[in-house]
């Protein structure tokens, strides 16, 4: 018997249909289904696990570890030929890192989904699908890890961004590019991500808070996240990653509580690092936060919650993912 692909359906538009009552739009499809509007009878034999069916914006914590063990789970399976998460798009580009960073094994892991409901005449999910299925059983495609295949490009976890709210082509990976295409029937890549070894998958993941620094900005949501419990708190500076003299007296005080700071930038691309004073990186720095380099906001978040989940040091991790 031939290796099947694992189907894990999570909802997101891809599986919405408007609500009868209401017109907004809802999960309404199962895998089954989607497998069926696939219409696709010479493809690969599709395993379909209905995991959940939410909106992308309700798969955080518990919900979406549960769903990274089990994809993980799936694709140590040697049944298995590869995995294939329906997912919304709202949050894909942080349930794609979650899943690569405690993946180990090589089996490919593609998320797709949709940006049209799938009752619009030009609902671009099942397109997608069929990619998403082809990327999953390609022999080049093994050991790349997750994977997000959307309008015809394949975007590694760690780079893709969601980058239009509504467009089809909703994907991009700034300051890279796509790791490669889905042309028809092909496969095609032109580079291979760099990965770190796969975290193992903690009991619970860590608080982590995630603030976005703007002109006058100062540290009342620093303090405001210490006293609600955070573990780790990711700012989103300007530029190189810089702040003002407020946020970094409120940077000292929080790592002097114990309390983990991460900078990225709040740019789509290029990387942080601490050059400035008068309140910019290097004073940042100094007052002890840590710089991710060109990891962009929402993946330090996501790094760093089944870290500290784990109880591991996050300087070291972060410093080798930040490369």
């Amino acid at each position: 018997m031939s290796a099947s692909v694992v189907v894990v359906s999570t909802g997101g538009t891809i599986a919405m249909r408007p609500d009868p009552a209401t017109g907004k739009l809802v999960p309404a499809v199962s895998g089954k289904e989607l497998v069926e509007l696939l219409a696709w009878p010479e493809g690969p034999a599709l395993e379909v696990d209905d995991f959940v069916s939410a909106p992308s914006f309700d798969i955080h914590g518990e919900l979406a570890l549960a769903l990274a063990r089990r994809v993980a789970g799936h694709a140590r399976r040697t049944d298995v030929a590869g995995v294939v998460v329906t997912h919304g798009t709202d949050t894909m580009e942080e349930t794609v890192y979650l899943v690569d960073r405690v993946l180990d094994a090589d089996t490919t892991v593609v998320l797709t989904g949709a940006q049209r409901g799938a009752d619009q005449a030009d609902a671009d999910g099942p397109r997608n699908f069929r990619d998403a299925v082809r990327a999953a059983v390609a022999p080049s495609a093994r050991g790349r890890g997750a994977m997000i295949a959307f309008a015809g490009e394949l975007h590694p976890a760690r780079e893709a961004r969601k980058v239009h709210t509504s467009g089809v082509r909703a994907f991009a990976s700034p300051g890279y590019g796509p790791i490669g295409h889905v042309d028809g029937d092909h496969v095609v890549f032109g580079r291979r991500p760099e990965r770190r070894p796969p975290l193992e998958p903690p009991a619970e993941l860590g608080r982590v808070d995630l603030i976005r620094l703007h002109a006058g900005s100062d540290g009342r949501f620093l303090r405001a996240s210490v006293e609600s419990g955070a573990q780790a708190i990711v700012l989103e500076g300007t530029g190189r990653g810089n702040a003002n003299d407020q946020v970094v007296e409120a940077v000292r005080e929080t790592v002097a509580s114990g309390v983990t700071v991460a900078v990225c930038s709040r740019c789509v691309e290029g990387r942080v690092e601490p050059v400035y004073g008068r309140g910019g990186g290097r004073d940042l720095a100094e007052a002890g936060a840590l710089f991710a380099g060109d990891l962009a906001g929402p993946k330090a978040r996501v790094l760093l919650q089944p870290v500290l989940g784990a109880g591991l040091d996050p300087a070291p991790v972060l410093a080798a993912e930040a490369g």
